[in-house]
């Protein structure tokens, strides 16, 4: 058993909550601009003292509504500025908040509204509400739905909406904030002021559900004083990261997600000024004019900027130069890790190509940042060397929802690449027996909501158990190397950790995800899905049809040839035992839709297995 503590940075509050960042920041920094908002296709400043009074507008409403202290409120929507203006509205009015992803099923939709008992739901548009009529009446507890798009005169059924809304869906109204705004009219400031403070740090400031990849999802409570502890060491260990009045972040990712909401509380904390994207289709305008200091993303972002860039290379006949210029920014970053550093040669190749590649690199992730927080999965160590030698440092981390986000980063000024970085300051990570990795800290969950027998599961003595599979090194640096529940045991014995080769093979171009299957069976194999537009690319440089499907090329001799290459790379991570000996193309996708991936895109390998039994029933026949 090994463990690795560091020192709390932030001393969390003994009392208050999350709402307090909002009155501090419009006291102390009033005329600083702590969020972004598109107008008519232009980013405009909201200040500090302009949050606090849009804030209080919207609590005002919600307590005119008869949302009272403790009750759940679910939110339903994408990322963008109304989320965390309602998130914050709903802790101002003592409520709960209860994400749900926008692209949730009426089925999912039901369970945690129901599970959670909102009284309460604002979603995002006229489909949302649809969804949530469909189920309306298993949830008895729900009595206020507001949606944040203005909708058609006609509700989605082509009525005037239904009795008993208490709000737009269906109403053809202004919307959620100008309805919420006109309902609060005759609260005063000093009733909103008390109902603010009702909530205490060790109160549930939210309930996030789990994406569940196997089994309903649960949900994670998760107190003010999670969010204290979680986002003011974060942001304390990386404060260059944070410097109020001259740092920003673009967040694309979902708000629903821990992560996602991770970066809202950090960034009102610090403050720094916070942009919220809810279409990634314009990823790169919207990062060319907000120009970010720094993003967040998940390992895939990053594959497909540096996958974009070198397929853009080669289109232009200047592939050569691009693969020159990757193998000077990894073998650049590599020495920046020892002593002597890079050698006076290798410097000046690295000027080079900072005027030929990496300057345009950079400006495609808005040209004005020099640092991203990665996490959900493993980066991989060749990428992350490739960002921080053009000058963006990737900054891994790792965490979960019970653990309110990140419980380990990579610090800005000791980054360890390969490594998901050390213990949040103030927490502990601990090594048990069996690999397994255990967490304690102020910032983890409660508790599952309703489900005290999971919460006896996973809690014990004040440590959670994580279900992951890790190492500590000397230095406290962490390293997941799998699951618990998804190591594989061959027919001769052997155990073999997925994610390992899994991550080595999605980071080929034109693969888009990869599942290793080999339970019981005499080798290990992999299942094989094409990233359609990288396929485009690729089946036109190779003569093939430019209509070309999956379905049509997952047995073209040229592309099996290219994906075997990407499972080679992937085998030279791991033993011969580990490895892949035979792998399917698949002729379509794994999705959301079917069910083969959850919302933040984590395999759902039991759906999986089920779905594509023939073909995996195919890969060890003789």
């Amino acid at each position: 058993m090994r463990e690795f503590s560091l020192p709390a940075l932030y001393e969390v509050p003994s009392d208050g909550n999350l709402t307090d960042l909002v009155r501090r920041n419009a006291t102390q920094h009033p005329d600083v601009a702590v969020l972004g908002r598109k107008v008519g296709g232009v980013w405009t400043d909201v200040t500090a003292a302009q949050f606090l009074a849009e804030v209080r507008t919207v609590a005002k409403g919600l307590i005119a509504a008869g949302v009272r202290p403790g009750d759940r409120v679910a939110l339903m929507s994408r990322t963008r500025f109304e989320w965390v203006q309602l998130d914050f509205a709903i802790w101002t009015a003592g409520g709960v908040t209860v994400p749900v992803y926008e692209t949730s099923s009426a089925e999912q939709l039901q369970w945690i509204l129901g599970d959670s008992g909102a009284v309460a739901a604002i979603v995002e548009n006229d489909g949302h509400v649809a969804t949530l009529e469909s189920v309306r009446a298993a949830l008895p507890d729900l009595r206020k739905v507001w949606r944040i798009e203005p909708g058609d005169a006609s509700g989605p059924d082509g009525s005037n909406g239904s009795e008993g809304s208490g709000g737009s869906e269906g109403s053809g109204g202004p919307g959620a904030i100008a309805e919420l705004t006109a309902l609060g009219a005759d609260i005063t400031d000093a009733e909103v002021d008390e109902r603010a403070a009702t909530a205490k740090a060790d109160d549930p400031a939210t309930i996030v559900y789990t994406s569940g990849t196997t089994g309903r999802p649960k949900g994670c409570v998760l107190t003010h004083r999670s969010f204290f502890a979680e986002c003011g060491n974060a942001v304390e260990r990386l404060k260059p990261l944070f410097r109020t009045g001259e740092c920003s972040v673009l967040l694309f990712l979902p708000t629903a997600h821990v992560f996602g909401r991770l970066v809202e509380v950090a960034a009102v904390m610090a403050p720094i000024k916070l942009g919220c994207v809810p279409d990634i289709k314009n990823l790169t305008e919207d990062l060319a004019s907000f120009r970010p200091t720094m993003i967040l993303g998940v390992p895939r972002v990053f594959e497909k900027v540096y996958n974009a860039a070198r397929a853009t290379a080669q289109a232009a006949g200047k592939g050569k130069i691009f693969d020159r210029a990757t193998r000077t920014s990894v073998a650049y970053s590599r020495a920046l890790s020892t002593p002597r550093g890079p050698s006076l040669g290798l410097k000046v190749r690295h000027k080079v190509f900072d005027v030929l590649v990496y300057r345009k690199l950079r400006a495609v992730l808005g040209g004005n940042g020099e640092y991203a927080i990665s996490g959900g999965a493993p980066l991989g160590e060749r990428l992350g060397h490739f960002f921080r030698g053009i000058g963006f440092t990737v900054l891994e981390g790792y965490g979960l929802t019970e653990s309110c986000a990140a419980t380990a980063f990579n610090p800005w000024d000791r980054q360890k690449i390969g490594t998901v970085g050390q213990p949040l300051p103030g927490s502990v990570v601990r090594i048990a027996d069996d690999g397994e990795v255990l967490l304690h800290g102020e910032h983890l969950f409660t508790g599952y909501w309703n489900n005290d027998e999971a919460t006896a599961e996973a809690l014990s003595d004040g440590w959670f158990h994580t279900g992951d599979i890790g190492t500590l090194d000397e230095d406290g640096y962490l390293t997941i190397t799998g699951r618990k529940k998804e190591i594989l045991v061959t027919a001769g014995g052997k155990n073999v950790a997925p994610a390992v080769i899994e991550d080595r093979i999605r980071g080929h171009a034109l693969v888009a995800e990869c599942m290793v299957v080999g339970d019981g069976r005499p080798f290990v194999g992999a299942l094989v899905t094409l990233d359609e537009e990288f396929l485009a690319r690729w089946a036109k440089d190779h003569g093939k049809p430019a209509d070309t499907t999956p379905a049509a090329l997952r047995l073209d001799p040229e592309l099996l040839a290219e994906i075997q290459r990407a499972v080679d790379e992937g085998n030279a991570a791991v033993s011969k035992a580990e490895s892949v000996r035979k792998f399917r193309v698949l002729p379509g996708q794994f999705t959301e839709e079917a069910g083969h991936l959850t919302p933040s895109m984590k395999l759902k390998r039991n759906v999986v297995a089920k779905d594509f039994a023939e073909e995996i029933e195919a890969i060890y026949q003789p």
